[in-house]
């Protein structure tokens, strides 16, 4: 009896296997590549919102410190949710390309992104409107 099990037998090569697994290859990028321009939208709007407030109150019309504070909160977490967004999806990106390498692929579903994003956005919007309301 060997000391060792004997190595796995690689499975024969399939061509429609690999044609699929670079499918799936193609479409994690494209999926990135939507992430990257959802995060660059939000971390632009919150740099371009906080940017629009300095412009104003420079232009001396407006005068209130809790509204600058309000926009800067309100802008930081656009900032904050853009990062996040894109940290976690190029992490989500690198574990599906790992898992594609693998001879026996199976379909994980991943982390839902949009839907954590989406619900972050949510609430730094109802964050806002209650701000905006109260005065």
């Amino acid at each position: 009896m060997p000391p060792f099990p004997p190595p796995p037998v690689p499975e024969p090569y399939n061509l429609n296997n690999e044609l699929a697994k670079e499918r799936s290859r193609a479409a994690a990028e494209r999926t990135l590549m939507a992430w990257i321009r959802t995060a660059l939208s939000l971390i632009g709007f919150g740099f371009g919102i906080d940017r629009i407030v300095v412009a104003v109150q420079n232009s001396r019309l407006a005068d209130s410190d809790r509204a600058d504070l309000s926009v800067r909160l309100l802008s930081i977490g656009f900032i904050a949710i853009g990062n996040i967004a894109l940290l976690v999806a190029v992490l989500q990106h690198q574990q599906v390309l790992k898992r594609l390498r693998r001879s026996d692929f199976r379909y994980d579903p991943p982390i839902p992104i949009a839907t954590i994003t989406a619900i972050s956005l949510l609430i730094v919007g109802t964050l806002a409107l209650l701000t905006l309301l109260s005065g």
